[in-house]
């Protein structure tokens, strides 16, 4: 398909300002950059709350969003869904995203809980994914005392988070902890993927190839590149993970990659569904304001990931 006229417009916007990529200067630059994107509304919920769990490198800070809150008599606990942020491990925070984390809870139902784990390069892996795990487990444990079902608990992400994600499902599934979902936004899986998609959506389409190599560069230590929790294609075994939502974008270097996991998912035995989202770009699922494209994925929030929970 061709490019979404509304991403056109904002591709072309981006080139004739001469927006920076993101691999361009520091890490700090990049930051700045990155928050300084206007972002959509955020949507009304009944319960945003912030506090902290306990971590490895000391207290992690969470954010809690809920569409509703209803603790009265006969009412259940929601399941619960652990997000992590994308930004390519060294971009964004709780904030940044903030309205992709009310989104979820509010098509889903779920309690979101939204990690601030540490960032690259000053934290390379695997500070950033112990984050990620102590929280999940922490949860696991005590999800209860957060107002969630912790017999119901998922994991999310987009990009870098989606890859924190599957780490973590991989995780899980090695110490025994019990995961209901895992969901999957455009993640990266691979950092030697030299797909179709890298190579014919290398540049222009917001998130290049050399920005990939960058912020897998900034994260993952050469020694490290076969350890499944920090790449999760390196994985020998997949069975017996969580099911799976794998949303992609057509106009994404990560597509292959992203489908590639999703199909070694299937033949694994693990449910999984497969979204591509054509004429689309990466990061398209959080920028609803100017990527109409984003609205339909929402909708898997609730008729895939939300039935998931349910069951």
């Amino acid at each position: 398909m061709p490019l979404d006229a509304d991403i056109a417009s904002l591709l072309a916007s981006l080139a004739s300002n001469k927006i920076p990529a993101l691999s361009d200067g520091t890490p700090e630059q990049a930051r700045a950059n990155y928050d300084a994107a206007p972002k959509p509304d955020p949507d009304p919920l009944a319960r945003v709350e912030d506090r902290t769990i306990p971590g490895p490198a000391g207290p992690i800070p969470v954010r809690l969003y809920a569409a509703t809150d209803d603790t009265g008599p006969g009412a259940s606990a929601p399941a619960i869904i652990v997000f992590f942020h994308g930004g390519g491990w060294v971009l964004s925070s709780i904030e940044g995203h903030d309205r992709l984390a009310r989104r979820l809870a509010l098509r889903t139902g779920a309690l979101v809980v939204s990690v601030e784990y540490r960032l690259a390069p000053e934290h390379p892996f695997p500070g950033p994914f112990d984050d990620c795990w102590a929280v999940t487990e922490w949860l696991a444990a005590h999800g209860n005392e957060v107002g969630g079902d912790p017999t119901r608990l998922a994991v999310a992400g987009d990009s870098a988070g989606g890859n924190l994600a599957a780490g973590v499902a991989i995780k899980a599934r090695d110490e025994g902890l019990p995961l209901c979902f895992q969901l999957l936004i455009y993640p990266c899986v691979d950092p030697t993927a030299d797909t179709g998609s890298m190579v014919e959506n290398a540049t222009g389409y917001f998130l290049s190839a050399r920005d990939m190599a960058w912020f897998w560069d900034n994260y993952v230590p050469a020694e490290h590149r076969r350890n499944p929790y920090a790449v999760p294609m390196a994985a020998d075994d997949l069975t017996g993970l969580p099911p799976a939502l794998v949303q992609t974008a057509e106009f994404d270097p990560l597509r292959d990659q992203g489908e590639a996991f999703g199909q070694r998912l299937i033949d694994a035995g693990v449910p999984t569904t497969v979204t591509r989202y054509d004429g689309v770009v990466h990061g398209f699922a959080a920028r609803w304001h100017v990527m109409s494209g984003a609205l339909a994925a929402h909708d898997e929030f609730e008729t895939v990931v939300a039935a998931a929970l349910r069951r």
